[in-house]
């Protein structure tokens, strides 16, 4: 099994540096790439870590970029997301089901019908419980912005989210048009309610320094996630 973690933000792919400060850097047309190896209970797995991007372009052109590249059997991606004040307590662990490109405005034809032109139903199957360590599992909404205040009851009412990036959408659907198993787990960093959000107004390092805690984290019980994923059968199909 062959895998790719794709990283998006860059103060996400700082984090990984950090984790990893010896590995041999190398450019892709994206971000900086490198092979490394994680311990897991029957052998070292090797693994490559790449740079992505961040929003949605970058995020589509990137991870075909990866697949086309590394024929992966898998593609992860970890990072980080925005919590719905209310509905999710910050530092959870989100293990994405569904991804929602919610920022889309069709004023000629049918908005509604374009958003679920670009949903994505990942499937999971291959993922038996119990999990590694305590996941949510759940919808996570995509955009190309943070999230807005004003937004936050409506993206929990009409599609069930309870939390938001500006990633995940555009992998999910790249991954799922290719037929390869996708893993997107996200880490709560910081809260956005009716009141605005908590990392917003000059206090961005909040989200910088929760960020290096919950990438830390998920790299830790990655192995464990490639475990899961090595004792697994999958047939892709795509919507």
């Amino acid at each position: 099994m062959s895998v790719v973690v794709i990283i998006s933000a860059n103060i996400e792919w700082d984090a990984i540096r950090r984790i990893f400060p010896d590995s041999d850097l190398q450019v892709s047309p994206y971000g900086q790439c490198f092979e490394t190896y994680l311990e897991m209970s029957s052998e070292r797995r090797a693994v490559v870590f790449f740079h992505g991007g961040w929003g949605k372009i970058s995020a589509a052109a990137s991870a075909q970029y990866a697949i086309d590249q590394w024929s992966p059997n898998l593609v992860v991606n970890l990072g980080t997301c925005g919590g719905f004040k209310g509905g999710v307590e910050k530092d959870t662990v989100v293990l994405v089901e569904r991804t929602v490109v919610y920022d889309i405005v069709e004023q000629m034809l049918d908005t509604e019908e374009a958003i679920r032109d670009y949903t994505t139903e990942i499937d999971l199957s291959w993922l038996s419980e119990p999990y590694p360590h305590p996941v949510l599992r759940t919808v996570l909404v995509s955009a190309d912005r943070d999230l807005m205040a004003e937004d936050i009851s409506y993206l929990k009412s009409k599609y069930g989210a309870v939390a938001g990036d500006w990633e995940s959408g555009a992998i999910a659907w790249v991954a799922n048009r290719n037929q390869v198993r996708c893993l997107i787990l996200r880490g709560v960093t910081d809260l956005v309610g009716a009141e605005g959000g908590e990392a917003y107004e000059g206090n961005v390092q909040i989200y910088v320094e929760n960020t290096e805690k919950m990438m830390n984290g998920l790299v830790q019980h990655l192995p464990n996630w490639l475990e899961k994923a090595s004792g697994s059968s999958y047939k892709g199909s795509h919507l």
